[in-house]
């Protein structure tokens, strides 16, 4: 008798939780009749909004409404409304906040479902036109502030959502807000800019591709193209992009430092000094363009000492004391070029210093001439170096290299400080922190 009893509630169970079920017609009608109260008299049945709100999203919870397309145009204009009251709001305060966090896009994509409905019926077909008419701006401009915030998906998802609009809406022989052109291509770019923002190569390269297509690409869109497909591992079909584009396109400063970056990682120096030398051409005050130079040839520099081609590294040494010197002369607390100059000669006495090292044993007059010429040379090198490292010191006091470099010119000279730098040295490798900086700027 107890099993009976246990089915039997099991069973009333049930048949309430069936009787629970909303009834999505039903609510939708409801939401219908509430936004109709509330454009009767907005200011007084202001409530009638949120309630119609409640009441389609209830609606859109069941597959019944899901497959009504009036049940979609209810939903885009319900959040289509409260869009336009929070904007009207803004009239009298443009610091006031939007209550959804993308209503033109809930509202969009209501209106796309209803008229995407196998079902839909011609009116409803032209209400859902019209709606995508009423929130095709607001998509944009809701999307360039989510891009301003760095919100780079959402703002994809925004600026989508205006493409796939305008595409509706000239099917529908409608005006769009991307009528022209201009417009239009702008408009695929910058979606296709949010999308690679928000790492959404794939997509990203949609919209690029369309663009390029046209054969009429601007420098952005190689610089796109190339970006994405490095990032989706397709280097040869982006070096591909990146050389056309540069054909095409020689003076974009873009482009050109895409050109650099790509060198610069391939390890590819020669190349290198005559862009670098065109973007300095375009940005004369960039200091990391002069500094970054500088490093080429002092990479050359070293290649051609190893070499042992004297002529080249002579050349070398010249050229990237050069662009060193010219970025301190712009700005004269570049740590990196001050630091840059000090290790150039730095490491041109280390050569030399191997270089004396390997000379054999000779005592006689003559060769403890020359290991003393060789000495001096290197001490020379070392007090070249040594006030572009104090310098240095000053700018950055925890710069581990300079307080090496500090320390063992110290050492060599056998002065006292050697042992202030080492325990400035000591304190940074132990993780710690020096306050002040030794020399003063």
């Amino acid at each position: 008798m107890k099993r009976v009893l246990l089915s039997c509630a099991g069973l009333l169970l049930a048949m309430s939780f069936v009787m629970a079920q909303p009834d999505g017609s039903k609510l939708a009608k409801q939401a219908g009749k509430s936004l109709a109260a509330y454009y009767t008299n907005p200011k007084e049945n202001a409530e009638k909004l949120d309630e119609a709100k409640m009441k389609i999203d209830e609606a859109m919870t069941t597959d019944e409404a899901k497959g009504m397309a009036s049940a979609w145009v209810t939903r885009g204009e319900v959040y289509s409304t409260i869009l336009q009251r929070d904007m009207a709001k803004r009239m009298v305060d443009p610091n006031a906040t939007l209550s959804g966090d993308n209503d033109a896009l809930v509202a969009f994509e209501a209106y796309k479902n209803a008229y995407e409905n196998p079902e839909a019926k011609k009116y409803e077909k032209s209400d859902a036109v019209k709606g995508i008419i009423e929130v095709q701006a607001h998509l944009i401009n809701i999307g360039v502030a989510k891009f301003e915030k760095g919100e780079y998906a959402k703002a994809y998802n925004s600026f989508k959502s205006s493409i796939d609009a305008h595409d509706i809406l000239t099917a529908n022989d409608q005006k769009s807000v991307l009528e022209t052109p201009e417009q239009y291509e702008n408009q695929l770019y910058v979606t296709g800019l949010a999308a690679q923002q928000a790492n959404l190569n794939k997509e990203a390269l949609k919209y690029y591709d369309q663009l390029y297509k046209t054969g009429k690409a601007k420098p952005g869109v190689y610089e796109g193209m190339y970006g994405t497909l490095m990032s989706l591992g397709e280097e040869d079909k982006a070096n591909v992009i990146l050389n056309e584009g540069r054909a095409k396109h020689p003076d974009d400063s873009g482009l050109l430092f895409a050109e650099i970056n790509l060198y610069l990682k391939s390890g590819k120096l020669k190349e290198l000094t005559d862009r670098l030398k065109q973007a300095i051409e375009k940005e004369p005050n960039n200091i990391g363009l002069y500094v970054t130079l500088g490093n080429v040839y002092d990479n050359l520099y070293q290649q051609a000492i190893k070499d042992k081609d004297d002529a080249k590294a002579t050349e070398y040494f010249t050229e990237a004391k050069k662009y060193y010197t010219q970025a301190t002369e712009k700005d004269p607390k570049n740590v990196d070029a001050v630091y840059s100059l000090g290790a150039l000669y730095y490491n041109k006495a280390a050569v030399k210093t191997q270089e004396m090292n390997a000379l054999p044993d000779d005592f006689s007059s003559a060769g403890l001439k020359k290991l003393k010429e060789m000495k001096d040379e290197v001490m020379g090198l070392f007090d070249q170096a040594l006030p572009y490292f104090q310098k240095a010191e000053s700018l950055d006091p925890n710069d581990l290299n300079t307080l090496i470099a500090l320390n063992e010119i110290y050492a060599r000279k056998e002065d006292e400080l050697s042992t202030e730098f080492k325990k400035r040295l000591d304190n940074v490798r132990d993780g710690g922190k020096n306050e002040t900086s030794h020399f003063k700027n």
